[in-house]
C-alpha cells in the first residue's frame, strides 16, 4: 500500500469520519494538523493541493482527495478486506450512499454547520430558534432510519455510520438527545460507542463539544 497522510483538526467530525474509517481498516497514516481558526487551509501549498481548502483531505502517494464521504468510501473500495463497509451490493450501496448525502445536506450543511459558523466564527451569542429546529428535525430522520434495524443504513456497520455518528453527536452541542424520544438514536449511539476505535470519534467530539460551550451561547426564547 501506499503512504497515507490525511491532514484536518480533530474538533471537525468530517476528520473524524475518516479517522474511525481509517482505524476499522487498520490502516497506518501520517496526521498533519491543520488549524482551520488560524485559517492554515488557505496555505498556498494547501490550495495547491486543494482549491476547496476544505478539511479534511487525504493523500495516497501522489492522490489527493478531499470531502469526507469520498475519502471513506475510497478507502473502502481500496484497502477494505470485504465489502461490508461499504457494499458492492447495488441496492445496499444506494443506501448507504443516500445515507451520506443526507449527512453532508441535511445532517452537516443545513444544521450543523450553519449553527456552528454563526456561534463559533462569526460571534452570535443568540442562536435563533429555527436554526434548533434544525437539529431536531435531523433527530427525527435518524430515529427513522434506525426503526428496525441496529446500524443507519440497515443490519451492518458501514461508513454511512462512522459519517453520521461524527455529525450527530457533535449535534449534542446544541441540543441533547432525549432517550425516551429517540430511543433508536439512544441505542445505535451506545453500539458504536462499543467500537475498539470509537476514540477516533470520541476525542475530537468532547474538544468539539468544549469548544461551542466555552462560547456560552443561548437559544431564543
Amino acid at each position: 500500500m501506499g503512504k497515507i497522510t490525511l491532514y484536518g483538526i480533530d474538533p471537525s467530525p468530517p476528520f473524524r469520519a475518516v479517522k474511525l474509517t481509517l482505524a476499522a481498516l487498520e490502516l497506518p497514516y501520517e496526521f498533519v494538523p491543520v488549524n482551520v481558526l488560524a485559517k492554515e487551509q488557505l496555505s498556498e501549498a494547501f490550495v495547491k493541493k486543494n482549491p476547496q481548502h476544505t478539511v479534511p483531505m487525504l493523500e495516497d502517494d501522489d492522490a489527493v482527495i478531499w470531502d469526507s464521504h469520498a475519502i471513506i468510501t475510497y478507502l473502502v473500495s481500496k484497502y477494505g478486506k470485504d465489502d461490508s463497509l461499504y457494499p458492492k451490493d447495488l441496492l445496499k450501496r444506494a443506501i448507504v450512499d443516500q445515507r451520506l448525502h443526507f449527512e453532508s445536506g441535511v445532517v452537516f450543511a443545513n444544521a450543523l454547520r450553519a449553527i456552528t459558523k454563526s456561534v463559533l466564527f462569526l460571534g452570535q451569542k443568540v442562536i435563533p430558534k429555527d436554526k434548533i429546529q434544525t437539529v431536531v428535525e435531523v433527530y427525527d430522520f435518524v430515529e427513522s432510519f434506525l426503526k428496525g434495524h441496529d446500524y443507519i443504513a440497515g443490519d451492518k456497520l458501514t461508513v454511512a455510520d462512522f459519517s453520521l455518528i461524527s455529525s450527530v453527536s457533535s449535534l449534542t452541542a446544541y441540543l441533547e438527545i432525549d432517550a425516551a424520544k429517540y430511543p433508536n438514536t439512544t441505542a445505535w449511539i451506545k453500539r458504536l460507542e462499543q467500537l475498539p476505535y470509537y476514540s477516533a470519534n470520541d476525542v475530537g467530539n468532547k474538544q468539539f463539544i468544549g469548544a461551542i460551550k466555552a462560547t456560552n451561547f443561548t437559544i431564543e426564547q
